[in-house]
């Protein structure tokens, strides 16, 4: 008797137990149906698209409208592509980065038809750089003889040329700019095939397109989905801007060699000059208990050239000072179908030399070019597999900016390294000994001849400049060993930065397949 109960009460548990599942099961779909409807079946109740309205947007997606981004809406919309941009503020941006364009960036400018961007912002050109230490000065100069009268920096407002080329965008019929914060990427078997994002308004809405570019700037929240994201803060900017001051070189960047690190001066409007103060670390004095101010007046401002000192010292005393971390990354994409980055989103490098955005403005160049032959973006997989060559073709220009931006801040910072001042010096030398030693590595710095093995030739030419005057007038053991560490120290800065960009890329592009990718003969 007691097992017949027994045998029961099994039985009775475990057709309950199967009841149960099946209940649970069917929730489950039905709860995963009213997701799926809530998410691609949206009724217009709530002001969403429905699901017949859930299509194909545009043939490419630009999340940001940065330089970048706009830059970058304009020239595929030119070439025909319906474009769609959404960026999450369209007002004018207000940064204190951003200001300076290379001569090299400029260049890239007009091959993409923006060059008349910098007009009606009061641009400066700019013709080169002063550099200053130690009381002493040189001027390098643009190696501008071979090309147009026009061609030079240019110097402004980022905000201002920013809504310029917003502007240029937006008079394309085919190019629509939408403000929204883009929230996700949503993918369908590891194709990117959506972009979801919020309104102004607040209004949850899916857009879709075959490609889609992220190119939301160096706070990107999407990139970790497509790159590796390595990001290093080496130091801080303190910005400031001086008012009615003439710099001691006009239509020139300002750098001084100060301690413990490089100062900046450029124009950013005919009554304007940023100043841009780096500060080595994250850790920089609080601005809103006065820190700040008795840092620049008591360390800095020593520092400053004379024609300089008192609109440097009443713009400290306005109190309108900014501070930015300065980041470095170097690309590192996971090659992902329907998505690209490009941008600060996607590589990053410190801002002294001012080469972000000629990198950027070349990145689309190469870009526009790798897209133009293509009719049809809707194979995901062969696109991704095509746009490998980016990644490739983009390395030796991008590299070499990326290098000498890493190299120079190192070299030009201060330090108690006996070798690493030598360093210093011997660069401040090197360049004010002018033509060949100076054309070289300007030629460098402005985009203008973007060449590896040039970058390493003139750094290293660099350190054995600093070991030949160590060893004159005559060689001591003393000597001898601190130019051993000279050019160890400079091996130890160079080196690293061009592991961290892949020395095969920069130097041996034509090594690798992706070079060679011809698009499919089905896009």
């Amino acid at each position: 008797m007691v097992c017949q109960y027994l045998l029961g009460a099994i039985l009775a548990s475990v057709l309950g137990l199967v009841l149960l599942y099946k209940k649970i099961q069917k929730q489950t779909v039905f709860s995963s149906k009213k997701i799926q409807k809530e998410t691609f079946s949206m009724s217009s109740d709530n002001g969403l698209p429905r699901d017949s309205e859930i299509g194909r947007s545009a043939d490419i997606i630009i999340v940001g409208a940065g330089v970048a981004g706009s830059a970058l809406a304009y020239t595929l919309g030119k070439d025909g592509r319906q474009v769609k941009v959404i960026e999450r503020d369209l007002t004018e941006p207000d940064r204190i980065v951003g200001e300076l364009l290379q001569p090299g960036g400029y260049l890239k400018l007009m091959e993409l038809g923006l060059e008349d961007c910098v007009n009606e912002i009061d641009a400066q050109r700019v013709f080169g750089y002063a550099l200053f230490k130690d009381g002493k000065s040189t001027k390098l100069s643009y190696p501008l003889q071979h090309f147009e009268s026009d061609v030079a920096g240019r110097s402004f407002h980022n905000g201002r040329f920013i809504q310029r080329m917003r502007e240029k965008a937006s008079t394309l019929p085919n190019v629509k700019l939408e403000q929204g914060t883009v929230t996700s990427l949503i993918t369908e078997k590891g194709t990117v095939k959506w972009v979801q994002y919020k309104t102004k308004n607040g209004q949850q809405l899916i857009a879709k397109a075959p490609l889609t570019i992220v190119c939301d700037g160096c706070f990107s929240n999407l990139r970790r989905s497509l790159c590796n994201p390595k990001v290093d803060i080496p130091s801080c900017f303190v910005a400031m801007v001086l008012e009615n001051c003439k710099l001691p070189y006009a239509n020139h960047g300002h750098v001084i060699l100060a301690d413990p690190s490089p100062i900046l001066f450029y124009p950013i409007s005919s009554t304007e000059v940023r100043c841009l103060v780096d500060v080595p670390g994250q850790n920089v004095p609080s601005v809103s208990n006065g820190e700040m101010s008795h840092f620049l007046k008591t360390e800095v401002a020593p520092q400053i050239p004379p024609e300089l000192y008192n609109a440097f010292i009443s713009a400290i005393d306005k109190r309108n000072i900014r501070t930015m971390p300065n980041r470095s990354m170097p690309a590192a994409p996971y090659p992902t179908p329907g998505a690209l980055l490009m941008g600060d989103a996607f590589n990053m490098r410190h801002p002294l030399t001012g080469g972000g955005m000629t990198v950027a403005l070349s990145d689309i160049v190469v870009l526009r070019d790798l897209l133009r032959p293509l009719r049809d973006l809707n194979d995901a997989s062969a696109l991704c597999k095509y746009l490998e060559s980016f990644y490739t073709l983009r390395k030796p220009t991008a590299s070499t900016i990326n290098t000498l931006a890493g190299a120079l801040y190192k070299v030009f910072s201060g330090s108690s390294d006996p070798a690493r001042r030598e360093m210093r010096k011997a660069c401040f030398d090197y360049l004010s000994l002018g033509g060949v030693f100076s054309n070289g590595p300007i030629a460098l710095l402005s985009g203008m001849n973007p060449r590896p093995l040039n970058l390493i030739l003139h750094f290293f030419a660099v350190a054995i400049y600093g070991v030949g005057r160590l060893l004159l007038p005559f060689p001591s053991f003393k000597r001898l060993l601190l130019g051993a560490r000279l050019i160890s120290g400079a091996s130890s800065i160079i080196f690293p930065i061009l592991k961290a960009e892949g020395v095969r890329q920069v130097f041996f592009p034509v090594t690798i397949p992706a070079y060679y990718r011809v698009p499919p003969v089905h896009l």
